[in-house]
Parts: C-alpha cells; structure tokens; sequence
C-alpha cells in the first residue's frame, strides 16, 4: 500500500505480464502510484512496454519503495524509466530502501532497463534486486549507479543483485560505495576513481551451447561467461554517458 509515515514515504509497483493468445502481450495488472507510477506505452512487435513515472522525488532517507514484475510463459515485456532515480537526503533518517523483485516464466523474456541510480550527497539508500527465472527463460537486465551529481561526493548505497535460474543462482553480489562503506570501494580494485558503475546480465538459452567468451572490452569493462546460459558485463566510467555507451555496445556485441 501506498502511502506517508513517520518513517517516509511506501509506495509498490506490481506489473504482471501475459500472452494475449494472438502473438502479443497483455498486462492484466499495471498497478503503481505516486513515486513509482506505471505507464504502458507503445509494443514493439509481440513485447509490451511499461515506463516507470516517478511522480516525486526520491527515495528520501526513511522511504521504502518496491516493484514486481512477474511475465508469464509465452509473454514479452521491456520495463524503462522515464529519468534517472535520484537518492536524496530526507528529514526523516535512516536509509533509504528500493526493493526489485522479477519473475520469468519458462518461454517468457524481460527486458529491465532503468535508467541511471544516482546517489546524492547525504543521502543513504540500500537497493536489492532478485530475478527469479525458470529454466527456458530470457532476460537482459542493466543496473547503473552514479555517485554524485556533478561537482558533489556521494551519499552512502549498497547495492545487491541475485539473478537465480531454476532455483541455482547464476549472480550474487554486492556492492558497496559512499561514506560509511568498507574500505576500498574507491580504490584500484573496485571503482578505481571512476563515480559511475554499471552491470549488464544477458541470460538466454542458447548461451548453454554457445557461450560467448570471456573478453575485457576497451580499458573498463569486461564480459564475463556465468555458470549458466548467462553472461555478466561490469563496467565502470567517468560519467553516465560514457557508461551508457560502453553497456551499449556490449549489449549490441551479444545480440
């Protein structure tokens, strides 16, 4: 339920996708307000669209936001957002929370793609995302975080990404940045001084014969095959444009 506490603002978003029975999609539930406010837009071919609205700013420290999606066997669905997520300080304290939770069935493909996580000075915000996928299933999924807008350190953001296929999980990690994180986090190991971070999971069926080879792909990113029909891209750049750019390209080198 949505609504303001005097912890902050909670606020879900449910999309459930179905084959219409004609070679299309249908969305029997597209339920979502306030910050998290869904739109249908324009198919592609036999995929149905949804853009995430954010009506208000946020999540503020206090908020916890969640969003499921669930498509079912034989159904196509490509989630977007229309602006970046922006993680600002609030009056109430304590982290923030934002909660993603998908479901693919078997024969059934997401595309997630949001645009740009940015962590804001003094903000503090724990982000978890799960895929749950059956055996047969398609996803490509793009998470990118930006520490700071321009000129400003960034807030503190934990951020944790588990994509599981018929119950075995392919991903599992976790990463931590900001102040208050463990030591490190900008070190060479980890962001190397880059303020943007980017993960792109591509998991289809065919990658369980052909799996594409590992590879590093220009100077900071670098494709990894995962222990499944799956592959992993990290990347890490200066700006969100050129981290667009490079999970751009390696998107287009999988496809």
């Amino acid at each position: 339920m949505d609504g303001v506490t005097a912890a902050g603002v909670r606020a879900d978003a449910r999309i459930v996708a179905r084959s219409d029975g004609r070679g299309g999609t249908a969305l029997p539930v597209l339920d979502g307000q306030g910050p998290l406010a869904l739109r249908r837009v324009r198919a592609s071919g036999d995929e149905a669209r949804v853009m995430v609205v954010g009506a208000m700013s946020g999540p503020l420290g206090g908020d916890r936001f969640r969003v499921r999606a669930r498509v079912a066997e034989g159904a196509r669905l490509h989630v977007g957002s229309a602006t970046a997520t922006i993680a600002l300080p609030g009056q109430h304290k304590g982290e923030a929370r934002y909660d993603v939770r998908l479901d693919v069935a078997e024969d059934a493909e997401l595309n997630w793609l949001p645009e740009q996580l940015i962590s804001a000075g003094g903000s503090d915000l724990h982000v978890t995302t799960r895929a749950e996928l059956a055996a047969g299933a398609r996803l490509v999924l793009r998470e990118e975080q930006v520490l700071g807008r321009a000129g400003e350190e960034p807030g503190r953001l934990t951020s944790r990404l588990t994509v599981r296929l018929a119950g075995r999980t392919l991903l599992d990690q976790e990463l931590s940045c900001g102040p208050g994180a463990p030591g490190g986090w900008d070190g060479p190991a980890v962001l190397g001084g880059h303020r943007s971070v980017g993960q792109l999971v591509v998991v289809r069926p065919e990658f369980a014969e052909q799996p594409p080879a590992a590879r590093i792909l220009g100077e900071c990113a670098a494709l990894m095959p995962l222990a499944g029909p799956a592959v992993l891209v990290s990347a890490v750049a200066p700006d969100a444009l050129r981290l667009r750019r490079l999970l751009d390209e390696a998107l287009a080198l999988l496809s």
